[in-house]
C-alpha cells in the first residue's frame, strides 16, 4: 500500500511542476506515503482492541474527567492538519475505564480523515458504549491549518465543539460542572 501511495505523491509533485528526481525530492514520495499512513493509522484500530478489557469495577458515581488530551488530525476537506485538545468526562455506573484508554480512543478517531464535529461525537459515543456511563461529555478545541494557512488565514481562531450524552445532556447542572472544571485549570 505504501508503494501505491508513493506513486500518487510522485504524481502530485509532477502536477505541481516539480521534478521528483531532484535531490531534495527523490525520497519524498515514499516519506510522504509513510507519513500519511501514520497520520491515518486510526483506520487500522478498533474500539475493542484499544480498550483491551481495561474496565474495572468501581462504586464511584462521580464525574471522571480527563482534560487536555492533545490531538492531531487531518481535515477531510483539505487534508491539512488540525491540532488541539480534548476534554472527556463520564459518570460511571459500576465500571471505570483505564485512564490511558480515553486518550487512546481520542487518538484512534483523530488519526482518521475527519471533521472536528464528527470527531467530538465519535469520542463521546465510544466512551458511552464502552462504559455504559450515565452520561458522557466531550469538548474539543482545535486550530485548523485549513483556516490558518489558506483561505481566510486567521491565525488565532480556535474551533470548539461539544457532545453531551445522557445526564450531560439532560442535566444543566452536570453539564455546567463539567464545563466549569475544564475552564478552571
Amino acid at each position: 500500500m505504501c508503494n501505491d501511495l508513493a506513486k500518487h505523491y510522485q504524481q502530485i509533485l509532477l502536477g505541481l511542476g516539480e521534478d521528483p528526481e531532484r535531490e531534495g525530492l527523490r525520497d519524498t514520495p515514499m516519506r510522504a506515503a509513510k507519513a500519511m499512513q501514520y497520520l491515518c493509522n486510526g483506520y487500522e484500530k478498533s474500539l475493542d482492541e484499544i480498550v483491551n478489557n481495561a474496565l474495572f469495577e468501581s462504586s464511584s458515581e462521580e464525574m471522571v474527567i480527563v482534560r487536555d488530551i492533545e490531538l492531531y488530525s487531518l481535515c477531510e476537506h483539505h487534508l491539512l492538519p488540525f491540532i488541539g485538545k480534548a476534554h472527556v468526562a463520564y459518570i460511571p455506573t459500576g465500571k471505570v475505564l483505564g485512564l490511558s484508554k480515553i486518550a487512546r480512543i481520542v487518538d484512534m478517531y483523530a488519526r482518521r480523515l475527519q471533521i472536528q464535529e464528527n470527531l467530538t461525537r465519535q469520542v463521546a459515543e465510544a466512551v458511552q458504549s464502552v462504559t455504559g456511563a450515565a452520561g458522557v461529555g466531550v469538548v474539543i478545541e482545535a486550530k485548523h491549518m485549513c483556516m490558518m494557512m489558506r483561505g481566510v488565514e486567521k491565525q488565532n481562531s480556535v474551533m470548539t465543539t461539544s457532545a453531551m450524552l445522557g445526564s450531560f445532556r439532560r442535566s444543566g447542572n452536570t453539564r455546567q460542572e463539567f464545563l466549569q472544571l475544564i475552564r478552571n485549570h
